[in-house]
C-alpha cells in the first residue's frame, strides 16, 4: 500500500491458528524441507535449533496468520506505527479449490493519520461462491495536485478529511472459471477542507465543486474471470474484472453517476522451473456519466489494495479516466526460497480536466526483493524502491504481491 511503506521493520510474528478449513491437496505452491520463511529463521534464532518443517500437506486445517507490526517512514503518512496482518486459507480440500485471504490493517502517524483496512476475498467451496469486501476508515489528510496527467509540485494542495468505506460483492460461478454478480458499494467523505495551491492560484478542487460532506452509495454488478490458485502469489493464471458502478441520490448519494472499472491481469510461468514469473497488469478505471464527487474519482494509489503507482505518492494524479498498465519480473534468488526480487515498470495515461484530453504517459519503474514470510501461504514482505517523474521517489513495501 502506498500510504504503508516502511523503511524498516521491527517485528515479524506469524501464527498458525487451527479452524475447520483444510488445506487444498493441490495447492500450486508446496512448501518443502528445503523452504525457509522467517518464522523458521526466528526459531532457529531464538532455539538454536532447526524448526520442524511441514509441508503444505501436513499442514491442514489451519488457517495461515502472517502479523507485522512496524514503524518507519512513508511518503504519504511521514513517521508511522503500524500493525498489519493476513489470514490464508482454503474452505476445501478440493484440488482446484481457491485460496482465501483477509487483510487488515491499524495505523498510526506522525501526521495525525489513522488508518484501518480490512480487505477480503473469500472462496466458498469448489469456488460456488466469491465474496469480496473492502472495507477502510481514514481520519486522513493528503496532497492533491489537481485533475488530469499533466499537473506538477506547483499546484500541490493539502486536502483533510474523515472518510468511510463500505464495499461488499457476491459472484456465483456461471462457467468454467467465470462468474457473475451484484455488491453494494458506500464511500462516504466528511469534514473536508483545504489549504489552496502551494502558487496561489484557484485549485482545480475549487473549480470542480468543494463540498464538505459527500456521500456516493450505489449497486455494483459485475463479471469475473479468474483461475488463479493463489491470489496472494500467483504462480500462474489469468484474472479479469469487469465492474459497473451506479451511485443514485435515491440511496443517499450527493449525485447521481456511474464508472466502469476493467482489471485485468496475466501471471506467466518464465524459466528456472516455473519459478520465475512474468506478471502483467492492466487497470482502467473510468466515469461514464454524472458528476463524481472529487475524493471518488479514479486516482493513482486508490485501487482495491492501494497499489497502483509505485514511484508516486498515493492521490498524485486524479482524473475522470485513468488507464494504468505495468509489468514485473518475479525471480528467485536463494535456492531455499527464502529470497527472492523483483524489476518492475508501470505507464499511467489520465483524463485532463476539463477538456478530457488524455495526458502525457507517466512513468515509474524500479526494483525489489521478496523475502518469504510464510511458506504455506506463499506470502512475501515486498520491499520495492520506486522511480517516477519530477524526481519522485520512494520505499514501497507490501504484505503479499502487490498484484
Amino acid at each position: 500500500m502506498n500510504w504503508k511503506v516502511f523503511v524498516f521493520f521491527s517485528l515479524f510474528i506469524s501464527l498458525n491458528i487451527t479452524i475447520d478449513a483444510q488445506t487444498a491437496t493441490d495447492s500450486l505452491h508446496h512448501a518443502n524441507a528445503d523452504t525457509l520463511d522467517i518464522i523458521d529463521l526466528l526459531h532457529k534464532i531464538v532455539s538454536g535449533k532447526n524448526r520442524i518443517q511441514k509441508t503444505t500437506e501436513e499442514a491442514r486445517g489451519k488457517v495461515h496468520a502472517s502479523l507485522v507490526p512496524a514503524v518507519g517512514v512513508t511518503l504519504q503518512t511521514g513517521f508511522v506505527i503500524n500493525l498489519t496482518g493476513n489470514l490464508a486459507f482454503y474452505t476445501s480440500k478440493e484440488k482446484k479449490q481457491n485460496l482465501s485471504s483477509i487483510f487488515a490493517t491499524v495505523a498510526y502517524t506522525g501526521k495525525g493519520q489513522l488508518l484501518v483496512p480490512i480487505i477480503s476475498n473469500i472462496w466458498t467451496r469448489n469456488n460456488k461462491y466469491n465474496f469480496i469486501g473492502n472495507w477502510h476508515f481514514l481520519k486522513y489528510n493528503e496532497v492533491t495536485y489537481g485533475l488530469g496527467g499533466n499537473t506538477n509540485n506547483n499546484t500541490a494542495n493539502q486536502l483533510t478529511y474523515n472518510t468511510f468505506r463500505f464495499y461488499e460483492q457476491v459472484s456465483q460461478k456461471i462457467g468454467k472459471e467465470l462468474f457473475a454478480g451484484v455488491g453494494y458499494m458506500l464511500d462516504q467523505h466528511g469534514r473536508i477542507t483545504q489549504s489552496g495551491n502551494a502558487d496561489g492560484s484557484a485549485s482545480d478542487l475549487t473549480k470542480y465543486g468543494l463540498d464538505s460532506n459527500t456521500v456516493s452509495s450505489g449497486l455494483a454488478f459485475q463479471l469475473l474471470y479468474d483461475d488463479r490458485r493463489n491470489s496472494i502469489n500467483p504462480d500462474r493464471g489469468t484474472y479479469v474484472q469487469f465492474r459497473y458502478r451506479t451511485s443514485f441520490e435515491w440511496l443517499g448519494s450527493t449525485n447521481n453517476w456511474q464508472s466502469v472499472l476493467i482489471d485485468a491481469r496475466k501471471f506467466i510461468p518464465w524459466g528456472n522451473k516455473g519459478k520465475n514469473i512474468l506478471a502483467l497488469w492492466s487497470y482502467n478505471w473510468f466515469v461514464t456519466s454524472g458528476r463524481v464527487p472529487y475524493l471518488d474519482l479514479p486516482s493513482v494509489g486508490w485501487d482495491m489494495y492501494y497499489n497502483t503507482g509505485r514511484g508516486y505518492v498515493q492521490s498524485r494524479f486524479r482524473a475522470s479516466s485513468m488507464f494504468y498498465q505495468e509489468a514485473e519480473y518475479r525471480f528467485g534468488i536463494s535456492r531455499n526460497n527464502f529470497l527472492g526480487g523483483v524489476v518492475f515498470a508501470n505507464n499511467g495515461f489520465y483524463g485532463n480536466w476539463p477538456s478530457g484530453k488524455i495526458s502525457n504517459v507517466n512513468l515509474g519503474y524500479g526494483a525489489g526483493i521478496r523475502i518469504l514470510f510464510n511458506k504455506h501461504s506463499q506470502t512475501n514482505v515486498a520491499i520495492d524502491y520506486a522511480f517516477g517523474r519530477n524526481g519522485s521517489q520512494g520505499i514501497f513495501v507490501n504484505l503479499g504481491e502487490v498484484f
